[in-house]
């Protein structure tokens, strides 16, 4: 009887044990990227320290001072971005994956920043997030523009600003214009925002 059984469990262990062989034996393909793997949606940050093509004059009126003196990381890497070095005029949009109003106006910043056409920059910085939920946001959205990455909140808190999301204007002299944290802006909002502070119509 016992002698029967492992006659005819013999050929199943086999068939077992040349399928993970098999298994073992075929060839690795690429691994599943991660999120975190893929190239980045969001733009280069060299460009931020470079006058726009066309820039406009600073509109007339007392600004609320310069930028902080700060060093944000750029989503894609290389060297740290100096604050006081972006060149404006510039529309600075804060915001996080977890923050729905911040997703919720994304788009409109996106196609800001197609309309700028070299008269001025749109820069995001990615606050209090994970680069993976950054990313997917990114890619999600189609957002494209350079994205500076403030691990906590440092950039706030240089402004005395806590709300999310937050817009920062700066003019072509490179001090700040106007901020603005009145919730998600549409596009109506952000051209009369880049007009008024900016001297820029879009």
């Amino acid at each position: 009887m016992t002698r029967r059984l492992a006659r005819l469990l013999a050929p199943l262990v086999l068939l077992a044990a040349a399928g993970c062989t098999a298994t073992a034996e075929e060839p690795a393909g690429p691994a599943p990227a991660t999120r975190a793997e893929r190239p980045s949606p969001f733009a280069d940050c060299a460009p931020l320290t470079v006058a726009p093509a066309s820039a406009v004059p600073a509109p007339a009126g007392k600004p609320l001072g310069p930028l902080p003196d700060l060093a944000l990381n750029c989503f894609t890497g290389g060297a740290p971005v100096k604050l006081r070095d972006v060149k404006g005029p510039a529309v600075i949009n804060v915001w996080a994956s977890w923050c729905p109003p911040c997703r919720k106006e994304l788009p409109a910043f996106q196609r800001l920043s197609e309309r700028a056409d070299g008269r001025f920059q749109v820069i995001g910085v990615n606050s209090r997030d994970s680069r993976g939920g950054a990313q997917s946001i990114g890619e999600d959205f189609g957002v494209g523009f350079p994205m500076l990455v403030d691990q906590g909140d440092s950039f706030e808190r240089a402004l005395e600003r806590s709300a999310f999301p937050l817009t920062v204007l700066v003019g072509a002299d490179g001090r700040i214009r106007h901020i603005e944290g009145t919730g998600a802006l549409d596009d109506a909002r952000l051209a009369t925002l880049v007009q008024t502070h900016l001297g820029v119509r879009v």
